[in-house]
C-alpha cells in the first residue's frame, strides 16, 4: 500500500490515483472498525471519535496535497492521519498508549501528530487547530517554500471565535491555507441548524474568502475542489473555504450508541444506502472499466489483513517506561 503522497501534488484524477483513493478509504474504514472493537473489548483507554462515513473528505483533500504540505486535524482525526500517509501500526500503538506510537503513547486518539508527513497534529479543542494551520501557512509564505496548509474542522467550529480571527488574517495576508469544513450535520448531539445562523458559506464570504460547497461523499468532487483551492493558494491568491457535506455513521464517540434521541435510524440508513463514499467510488471504478468488482474485493481483503496485523502488533507492543512520563511534553 502507498504510504505517502508524491513529491508534487497531482493535478488530475488518473486511474491509478482513483484506485489509490479507494484503497485509502477502505483502509480508513477498516482501521476505524478495529478501533471500535478495541474500545468495546476494553483494550483501548479513553474514547475515540470514529470517522466512518466521512472517508471521502480526508482522502479527497490529502490526495491533492504534496507530502510536505501541512494538515491540522480534529478530535475525529484518524482518517486525516491515514490519508496523509500515517502508518496504521504506529497509529494503533498511539491509541493504545504504546511506546511505538507517533507521540510515544502520550497523545492517544485525539492528539496524534505525524510531522514526517506534514500532519501538525489533531486537537481535542473544537476549532483549536485553525490557528496552527494558519500559522503554518504564514511560515510557508515567509519562507517562500510553496507549501500549503489544509485545516480540517467540523461545522461546530463555526461557533469558535478563533476561526474568524485567523480567517481575517489569512485573507488580509493572502496566506496559502485551505479551510475544510466537514459538515456532518451534528454538533455532538445537536443539528447544526439549531446552532449556526444563516448559511455556512456566508461566513468566509465576510472575509472575502471564496467558498465552495461540495458533496463530501464523492471523493472525486472533493479532490477536484481541493486541487482548485491548492492551486490558488500556491499562486499567492490566498485562502479558500470548502464546505464538505458528509455524515458520520456512528455516534459522536464510541460510547454514543443509542442516537435515537437526536437523529433517526431511518436517516442513518438513508446515508449508508444512498451516500456511501466507498460504494460510490467503487461503482464508478467499475463503470469506467478501471477495476472489476473482484479486484475491489481483493483490495478489501488485503486491507483487512494488513489492518488486522497492525492492530495485533500494537496490542503486543510494549508500553513506555514510566520514567518517560515528563519527557516529550510541552508542559
Amino acid at each position: 500500500m502507498a504510504a505517502t503522497q508524491a513529491a508534487s501534488a497531482p493535478q488530475a484524477l488518473t486511474p491509478e490515483l482513483a484506485l489509490r483513493m479507494y484503497e485509502q478509504m477502505r483502509q480508513i474504514r477498516t482501521f476505524e472498525e478495529h478501533v471500535n472493537e478495541l474500545y468495546r473489548g476494553a483494550k483501548m483507554p479513553g474514547l475515540a471519535h470514529l470517522y466512518i462515513g466521512e472517508e471521502a473528505v480526508a482522502v479527497g483533500v490529502c490526495s491533492a496535497l504534496r507530502q510536505d504540505d501541512y494538515i491540522t486535524s480534529t478530535h475525529r482525526g484518524h482518517g486525516h492521519c491515514l490519508a496523509k500517509g500515517a502508518n496504521a501500526e504506529r497509529m494503533f500503538c498511539e491509541l493504545l498508549g504504546k511506546e511505538a506510537g507517533y507521540c510515544r503513547g502520550k497523545g492517544g486518539s485525539m492528539h496524534i501528530a505525524d510531522h514526517e508527513h506534514g500532519n501538525l497534529g489533531a486537537n481535542a479543542i473544537v476549532g483549536g487547530s485553525t490557528g496552527i494551520a494558519t500559522g503554518a501557512a504564514f511560515s510557508a509564505k515567509a519562507r517562500g517554500s510553496g507549501q500549503v496548509s489544509a485545516c480540517f474542522f467540523g461545522e461546530g467550529a463555526l461557533g469558535q471565535g478563533l476561526l474568524y480571527e485567523v480567517m481575517n488574517m489569512a485573507s488580509l495576508w493572502k496566506l496559502p491555507v485551505v479551510y475544510v469544513c466537514e459538515n456532518n450535520l451534528y454538533n455532538e448531539y445537536t443539528h447544526y441548524s439549531e446552532t449556526t445562523a444563516a448559511e455556512i458559506a456566508a461566513r468566509p464570504a465576510a472575509f472575502a474568502i471564496p467558498a465552495e460547497e461540495v458533496d463530501g461523499q464523492d471523493v472525486r468532487t472533493v479532490f477536484d475542489a481541493t486541487c482548485r483551492a491548492v492551486n490558488r493558494a500556491r499562486s499567492g491568491d490566498g485562502p479558500t473555504f470548502l464546505v464538505c457535506a458528509t455524515y458520520r455513521y456512528h455516534g459522536h464517540h464510541v460510547g454514543d450508541v443509542d442516537r435515537s434521541y437526536y437523529r433517526s435510524k431511518a436517516e442513518e440508513d438513508h446515508w449508508r444506502a444512498e451516500h456511501d463514499p466507498l460504494e460510490r467510488l467503487g461503482t464508478w471504478l467499475v463503470e469506467q472499466g478501471i477495476a472489476r468488482r473482484s479486484e475491489l474485493e481483493r483490495v478489501e481483503q488485503q486491507v483487512a489483513a494488513e489492518v488486522a496485523a497492525a492492530a495485533e502488533a500494537a496490542l503486543q507492543a510494549p508500553y513506555p517506561d514510566a520514567r518517560e512520563v515528563t519527557e516529550h511534553v510541552f508542559a
